[in-house]
């Protein structure tokens, strides 16, 4: 199949990591390039946010990244593209027109399924059916960050829109699945197919990061309040209150600070940093800032343990990383760490907000090593059986391959920008 990725915020290109760059980056990379590794040919659309970017960019055998001029040639928060997507979804129209246009289009995030459908809706005459994956739902941002969600206000019925209008969506986790059926989306619509990691990349083979005789607690990600680290602060200054000689590694920026003093430029850095004083674990906590996609297996296998504690997730990738490397994982249960944490087997879940549990679970996995053992010989176990790149790329072909059989309608039939002036 001739399949067309739209990403507009998150490029396969970005490094990972970066100002709005992260799971979702990794997703779009990933998937793409499995699917093309099974036979299909892949075409990534997204906004170019760098004058000196190619138009077309090869990405690997088989996938083609496909930089369109909508809005400045410069990086533009996410929660800011809204007025650019009309002329991102009329340069994906453009491209079709040029080169055909492909069997199936798969967007990625909500203004990507306007720009998706937009461009669909602008070749009247083709049969394109459109999947979308949101990675990320606007009512459960809004129900945790409140008057700090930067969304524009356009989201709360742009969304659903996207939703009610696309042939298909693939959810990542059947959290997902609960929250689009409360929207009013029919579950017989909604596909499960989770996020994936590479084993190849991510094992417990190999080397590892230096590190002291403490135990060491690695927190992996790009730095937002949502993400919960002051609660994984919190928690090691309750084991250092218990006698365990425990340390924090803290992986990752809000803006792509590299590891060097520079990176508590970071505001957020520098803001975990003052609650780590307070809480008088700042000698035990370090920051590395931004730190390349190819190094983290070796931080991953430095570590005793891996702490997620985020406020919400729509699905989680740290976790599948630290159980490929055989790290045992302590999460909060939200969201898709729900599905992708099998409790007490593949590792730890506890309630959200809640320090005392999570040091409570830490110090389980820290000092009991036939757990700890278990945990990563069943946590290894369950990515290479469900969290393989290939069979994601294999359960969302069979998706695509669905519509494309049934001649399902590309989308229902309704103008791309209903309600966008509201």
């Amino acid at each position: 199949m001739r399949i067309a990725m739209v990403s507009e915020h998150a490029s396969p290109l970005a490094a990972v990591g970066s100002v709005d760059a992260g799971g979702q980056n990794v997703h779009v990379a990933a998937l793409s390039t499995a699917l093309a590794a099974q036979g299909h040919d892949v075409t990534v659309y997204t906004r170019r946010d760098a004058a000196a970017l190619p138009h077309r960019v090869a990405f690997g055998a088989g996938v083609e990244v496909v930089n369109v001029d909508a809005g400045p040639a410069m990086r533009v928060p996410k929660d800011e593209l809204l007025p650019y997507i009309p002329q991102l979804a009329d340069g994906i129209a453009d491209d079709w027109a040029r080169r055909g246009v492909p069997d199936v289009v798969h967007s990625h995030f909500w203004m990507s399924g306007l720009a998706a459908l937009g461009a669909v809706e602008s070749m009247p005459l083709a049969h394109v059916p459109t999947v979308h994956t949101f990675h990320a739902l606007g009512v459960v941002k809004r129900r945790f960050q409140g008057a700090a969600d930067t969304s524009p206000i356009a989201r709360q019925w742009l969304e659903p829109h996207v939703g009610s209008r696309v042939a298909a969506i693939v959810a990542t986790s059947q959290d997902e699945v609960r929250e689009l059926s409360d929207q009013g989306i029919a579950e017989g619509k909604v596909h499960v197919v989770p996020c994936g990691v590479d084993p190849a990349a991510f094992s417990a083979r190999g080397g590892s990061a230096a590190r002291s005789a403490r135990y060491r607690l690695l927190s992996v990600g790009r730095l937002v309040p949502r993400k919960g680290v002051d609660i994984v602060i919190d928690a090691l200054a309750r084991l250092d209150r218990d006698g365990m000689d425990a340390e924090l590694v803290v992986l990752g920026s809000s803006g792509g600070a590299a590891e060097t003093a520079g990176a508590l430029d970071d505001p957020e850095i520098s803001r975990l940093a003052d609650s780590a004083a307070a809480a008088g674990v700042a000698d035990r906590v370090r920051f590395t800032g931004q730190i390349d996609q190819a190094a983290l297996p070796r931080w991953y296998r430095s570590a005793d343990a891996v702490v997620c504690t985020p406020w919400y997730e729509p699905f989680g990738i740290v976790p599948l990383e630290a159980m490929a490397c055989g790290v045992p994982v302590v999460a909060a249960a939200v969201g898709g760490l729900q599905d992708t944490v099998v409790d007490g087997v593949t590792g730890l879940l506890v309630p959200p907000f809640d320090a005392d549990a999570t040091a409570a679970a830490l110090t389980k996995v820290l000092t009991d090593t036939a757990l700890s053992a278990e945990l990563s010989r069943a946590g290894r176990a369950r990515v290479r059986e469900n969290y393989t790149w290939t069979r994601v790329a294999r359960d969302t072909a069979r998706v695509y391959e669905q519509l494309v059989d049934a001649g399902a309608p590309a989308s229902v039939a309704e103008p791309a920008w209903g309600g966008a002036s509201r």
